[in-house]
């Protein structure tokens, strides 16, 4: 006699993103790849609705800063790791499209300018595949990836973790800046690289290709958006949150942390690559100072003040601190780091889970302001009927 077979249904997969989600990043990709343009090129400068050149490329410059604060979000927010480092992975990916605008503004055959003035004969051995876009494209990904899968396979696999951790990252990174500076290396020094002119022979320098950068660097912030949404919510993602939460019952449970932590943190330097190689042609230089310990901190606020383990808040967070901080840095200089360093301890401390989460906090307090103010009528009510009880049963 058979047994009757039992069908069990598993749950579907959650949705990408939901209805709202999806007319939510649509009506994004149409306002970066047509409604800007739009403004800036059609738009008489005169007129009100007119979308100025400083605030493209502004804008161009934000959304770089929001991928970069998406790629934190993955390993801080997710996955429980501070790094405090990753302005060495920006700069990489900076650096390595830098030398191929060298390359095409020297001329083919040529070297760059700095190299004939420091009396360099040939292109060291680190600038071999600098003359092809293609190679730049792939060495953007690759290089940043590499130096993130080695200094993590053995970070990770000595359970290096917290704010040790933290501190490895910031001292890579410093070492980094310090080697960068030095003539010798065939980086620029302390000037590092500038007077870009072309990219693929296209100039630099016109409307077109200032929009163009901008809505490339949307684009690719909306696909970082997307990889990241689909991470998170994948078993991949579930798995990145459980070892946040309880590295060692994980491994309890049959998973290796050491695979994905290696795993996402090779991701997110990627990502920081990329947005290194889209500000670098927007801003026009790129320096050691981009790999400085103050840059990768700053990553880690905007990720903080905009709200963890949210996708979203990162983002807003990157556009709000740089927001405030192109127009302090203007109206008083003197006083941004005092009021990034506050902006830190506040959130820390009032707004833990940053601004993309605000509102919830404060129907909270409301709530809970309601509920105590509540609280005394009820006892007075209380106490001011308790005589009648005890006079009727008298």
């Amino acid at each position: 006699m058979t047994s009757p077979s039992i069908s069990i249904e598993l749950p579907k997969p959650a949705p990408l993103l939901s209805a709202k989600g999806w007319t939510g990043f649509l009506l994004a990709l149409i306002v970066i790849c047509a409604v800007a343009p739009a403004l800036n090129l059609l738009v008489p400068e005169g007129s009100a609705l007119h979308l100025s050149d400083y605030m493209v490329g502004l804008l161009g410059k934000f959304m770089c800063y929001a991928i970069c604060a998406l790629a934190i979000d993955l390993i801080w927010g997710y996955t429980g790791i501070l790094s405090l480092g990753h302005g060495l992975f920006f700069a990489l990916g900076g650096y390595v499209m830098g030398m191929y605008l060298m390359r095409e503004a020297a001329g083919p055959d040529a070297l760059p300018p700095f190299m004939a003035f420091l009396d360099w004969k040939e292109l060291p051995w680190s600038w071999a595949l600098s003359g092809s876009f293609t190679a730049t494209v792939l060495l953007v990904f690759l290089l940043p990836g590499l130096l993130a899968g080695v200094f993590g396979y053995f970070a990770f696999r000595s359970r290096i973790k917290g704010v040790y951790f933290s501190i490895i990252t910031q001292a890579l990174t410093y070492a980094a800046m310090l080697l960068f500076f030095r003539n010798e290396t065939g980086f620029g020094g302390n000037n590092g690289f500038t007077g870009f002119k072309s990219i693929l022979g296209v100039s630099l320098n016109t409307p077109q290709m200032h929009v163009l950068l901008f809505s490339l660097s949307g684009v690719a912030l909306l696909g970082c958006y997307l990889l990241a949404r689909w991470l998170v919510q994948s078993k991949f993602g579930r798995v990145l949150q459980a070892v946040r939460d309880a590295e060692s019952r994980t491994m309890f449970c049959g998973y290796n942390p050491l695979q994905y932590k290696l795993t996402i943190w090779v991701i997110s330097a990627m990502m920081c690559g990329l947005a290194g190689a889209l500000y670098v042609p927007q801003v026009g230089i790129i320096n050691p100072s981009e790999m400085s310990v103050g840059n990768s901190i700053e990553m880690a606020v905007w990720t903080a003040v905009g709200g963890r383990a949210s996708l979203v808040g990162p983002i807003i967070g990157a556009f709000a601190v740089n927001g405030g901080k192109s127009w302090l840095t203007m109206a008083a200089p003197e006083f941004w780091l005092y009021v990034l360093g506050a902006l830190f301890i506040v959130v820390t401390l009032f707004m833990p889970g940053g601004l993309i989460r605000l509102p919830e906090q404060i129907r909270q307090w409301r709530a809970k302001r309601q509920a105590q103010n509540a609280a005394p009528t009820a006892e007075t009510a209380s106490a001011s009927n308790t005589p009648a009880l005890k006079g009727a049963r008298a």
